[in-house]
């Protein structure tokens, strides 16, 4: 193998804070996603589980619809097809969304120059693509959540006194949303690995930061070990989240 290693091309200089560049962007669109798919998932779930039959047929079809179909395929209807449906207004300001943020600013411990969008079209393209996709995993784990407890706890709920609604909030849901989490967790993990997809309607994330520096040291083994490395790392600390949750909180649920 004559082929001639050289690490600190890619871990100093111009090179490396694009690589840094990318994961900032990484964490901020999966950040962002991640919340507004939680938002979502709640909402698919609590139309699935309601009494109300459109509601619960909406439900069904946006997670089977969601789920079922791939998420690059998603990002690019986004980015490329959703202009045609969505309002002309909406989409100028999308596109013009920049101009609200002028001048130099700083973020998440970064500093912006004013003609750096950070809200631009691609970014929100990402973020609507993992949010629907994410969503409709989301409402099902915890429905799956809802349905693990047995349904004497909400019977004798009732029978106590309390109301529906009391039953589920005092009740069934803090011991399912402690279930569930574990599974969020999983899904968090899933949604930043995800993000990687982005890369093809031109978000910075942080694969297309290392071909950016493949492209322009050709250094492409270095560039894509730092950014695998990197996720990995990140998926570490989410593993150990999870193990740290698993072992001072699931074992007091038990049947």
């Amino acid at each position: 193998m004559n082929y001639n290693f050289e690490w600190d091309v890619v871990l100093s200089g111009e090179y490396a804070q694009w690589l840094y560049e990318g994961f900032v962007t990484t964490m901020q669109i999966s950040v962002v996603s991640l919340v507004c798919a939680m938002l979502l998932g709640i909402i698919i779930c609590v139309m699935r589980m309601t009494p109300f039959k459109p509601f619960r047929w909406f439900a069904l079809a946006f997670t089977e619809f969601f789920r079922n179909t791939p998420l690059m395929v998603q990002i690019l209807f986004w980015y490329f097809g959703a202009y045609l449906v969505i309002p002309e207004g909406i989409m100028t300001w999308l596109n013009e969304l920049y101009v609200f943020v002028p001048g130099a600013f700083t973020l998440f411990g970064r500093e912006f120059v004013g003609e750096w969008m950070l809200l631009n079209v691609e970014f929100f393209s990402g973020v609507i693509a993992l949010t629907v996709y994410t969503s409709a995993f989301i409402a099902e784990e915890i429905r799956a959540g809802i349905f693990s407890i047995p349904k004497n706890q909400l019977e004798a709920s009732r029978a106590v006194g309390l109301s529906f609604t009391q039953a589920y909030r005092y009740v069934v849901l803090p011991q399912a949303l402690r279930i569930v989490v574990p599974p969020l967790i999983s899904q968090s993990l899933n949604l930043i690995k995800n993000s990687s997809l982005c890369m093809v309607i031109g978000v910075s994330e942080l694969t297309y930061m290392a071909r950016q520096v493949e492209s322009y040291s050709f250094r492409g083994f270095e560039a894509f070990t730092v950014a695998t490395l990197i996720y990995l790392c990140i998926s570490l600390v989410v593993s150990l989240c999870i193990n740290l949750y698993n072992k001072h909180f699931m074992l007091q649920v038990k049947y």
